[in-house]
């Protein structure tokens, strides 16, 4: 063994003891003819004392810098009275060494890691293998061993199977483009890389398993946002023999003890549940902030019969929505905001963002500032004041147009301005989101589409579901932690002609049902269990849990915002050779995309 302790394990009780300690040289000091080296490692860091008492160590001691790789042997010592240092872990004690090995030397980083100059993406990216020696990252992806570690012990002792299921697999339609790799023993066919293990898991439930779980990588060659990833990895759950109660019942005791054993943080019990259209309702969005108190009301019967037809249009529209935020001591907010936050729900699809400030609460309309009170008469304002519970100093925004816009538009304002303006309360609210449409309608294409999954069950019958597919509730459910969805499952369908009916409803053809499902629709005629799961997307619980922006920060080798690896410049182009025994040809690219890969 190169070593007999880690750097960040020393502490009091090593005092006096003999150690071999081998890492990266944080800092090197000289203060006076005697070398202070910050010795660090993945646990931590220990500081080093070099005297001119040992030549050769102190000569090997002179010539290392920032980085180099060194092997100490030396003995643990308190440290000399007044010079403890409280934010270090070993800030108590410091090696004394006796001999100092450099075992390898390193250039200049492209940035220091031993400060908090800000450092672009592309760079920390690029030199990832860098920026994971910073402790702050070092710190994140041990937390995130922890939190897996948590949750396999959890499911361990609960009676579930880790069990892996295929990379290389059939595309399955699941709401983004699947990545497609061809197989050379297979000419012109595709295997897909899996966006989940759906269908495994369901046919790991009719092979009698029971309970599933795995964490496992998936794929998804989506659209880019600014938070996603190509690939991405996710805790997988399925149960047999489990209704929705239980499996969420389960799945809260399991956050719970995570949070408690990784963070000794105590979650409440139980979760609050709230059905999808509150949720849309009161805050706009599936996924909601609770730790934000700004909430959406409706006055589409209070505008009904404005002359205003951007109000009275959407309130007779079936479609259509008009609702209103109170935003308290929102007075204060100058034209410049206002139309900066008009500018910003555009992005949402909001083709003007109105609002009343509200003066004083006392005067009616004489004490309201804003260019629409004209259209509004008396009995419209005050119902407005009194639905909203505006107070002096408060400010009223509001939506009106189709209600997805406005659910969407105003949804995003409410957090923005909850962050914006210290809003946000110091606490985890999670909740879980259930009774979602089973359908919704897709406008462009004039058909229905599923809001989860194909496999998802209605909390309907066959006839009920056929009979009005708008109307069906399913069996989903999602968990959502401040204001991030962090775990979504459903109750799955386990007969065959109910599997049929949704196909059909989503206008999956019979035939075209045989060659994508054919597999799970035979499976499911030999004894298929009821069954349900869940699966809890393992970056976003680790972003939250380290306190990161970003999923990015919490993997260990992530893509950037465009898909891409800047450290091994990937995706990259294959030689004619591979194309050819794959029996694959190349197309000219349209000028536009020529032009854009040449600009960026």
């Amino acid at each position: 063994m190169m070593r007999t302790h880690r750097c960040g394990e020393l502490n009091e009780s090593h005092i006096d003891q003999e150690v071999d300690l081998c890492g990266w040289v944080h800092r090197r000091r000289d203060h006076g003819g005697v070398i202070f080296i910050d010795l660090r490692d993945r646990e931590g860091m220990v500081q080093v004392v070099v005297d001119p008492d040992t030549p050769e160590a102190f000569a090997a001691a002179e010539q290392v810098r920032s980085e180099y790789v060194i092997k100490v042997h030396g003995k643990v010592r308190r440290r000399p009275e007044g010079t403890d240092n409280p934010n270090l872990p070993t800030g108590q004690i410091e090696v004394l060494a006796s001999s100092l090995e450099i075992l390898n030397w390193a250039e200049t980083p492209p940035f220091p890691l031993d400060s908090e100059v800000p450092v672009s993406e592309e760079v920390r990216l690029r030199y990832r293998y860098l920026d994971l020696r910073r402790p702050e990252m070092q710190a994140k992806l041990k937390l995130r061993r922890d939190i897996v570690r948590a949750l396999r012990n959890f499911l361990d002792e609960h009676g579930f199977f880790e069990i892996e299921t295929p990379f290389l697999t059939k595309a399955t339609p699941e709401g983004a483009r699947d990545y497609l790799v061809p197989s050379r023993t297979h000419p012109h066919a595709f295997y897909a890389l899996p966006q989940s293990p759906q269908l495994y898991k369901q046919l790991l439930m009719i092979a009698g398993f029971d309970r599933y779980y795995q964490i496992v990588r998936c794929f998804r060659d989506e659209d880019l946002r600014a938070d996603r990833q190509p690939e991405f990895t996710q805790l997988d759950i399925e149960t047999s023999f489990m209704d929705e109660h239980d499996i969420m019942a389960l799945m809260e005791e399991m956050i719970r003890a995570l949070f408690q054993q990784v963070l000794n943080i105590e979650l409440p019990n139980p979760f609050p549940r709230l059905k999808y259209e509150e949720a849309i309702r009161r805050f706009g969005s599936d996924k909601p902030d609770l730790r934000i108190p700004l909430e959406l009301v409706d006055v589409a019967d209070l505008m009904a019969d404005v002359e205003f037809k951007v109000f009275s249009g959407p309130a007779k529209d079936p479609k259509g929505r008009v609702a209103a935020m109170r935003l308290p001591e929102g007075g204060d907010l100058s034209r410049k905001e206002i139309d900066d936050l008009t500018k910003f729900v555009s992005t949402y699809g909001a083709k003007g963002l109105a609002y009343i400030k509200v003066n004083d609460a006392e005067q009616g309309r004489a004490g309201l500032q804003s260019p629409i009170l004209k259209f509004l008469p008396d009995e419209v304002i005050e119902g407005i004041l009194q639905r909203t519970q505006a107070r002096s100093g408060d400010l009223i925004f509001f939506g009106a147009d189709k209600a997805k816009v406005v659910n969407e538009a105003l949804g995003a304002l409410r957090v923005k301005l909850g962050m914006d303006r210290g809003l946000v309360e110091d606490a985890w609210r999670p909740l879980w989101v259930v009774e979602f449409p089973m359908f919704e309608w897709d406008e462009e294409n004039q058909r229905w589409v599923a809001l989860h999954h194909p496999f998802t069950a209605p909390a309907c019958s066959i006839e009920a579901l056929k009979k009005d597919p708008g109307k069906a509730v399913s069996r989903a459910y999602d968990m959502v932690l401040n204001g991030v969805e962090v775990g979504g499952g459903s109750i799955r369908i386990h007969t065959q002609e109910m599997q049929r009916a949704v196909f059909e409803l989503l206008g999956i053809s019979e035939a075209e049902a045989e060659e994508k499902f054919g597999f799970l629709l035979n499976a499911l005629k030999y004894g298929c269990p009821p069954h349900g799961g869940i699966a809890f997307g393992l970056d976003r619980l680790v972003m939250l849990m380290t306190g990161s922006l970003t999923i990015r920060d919490v993997m260990a080798f992530p893509k950037t915002q465009t898909a891409a690896c800047p450290m091994v410049d990937a995706p990259a182009r294959v030689n004619e050779e591979q194309l050819r025994e794959l029996l694959l040809q190349l197309r000219r690219l349209p000028q536009e995309r020529l032009q854009k890969e040449k600009a960026e």
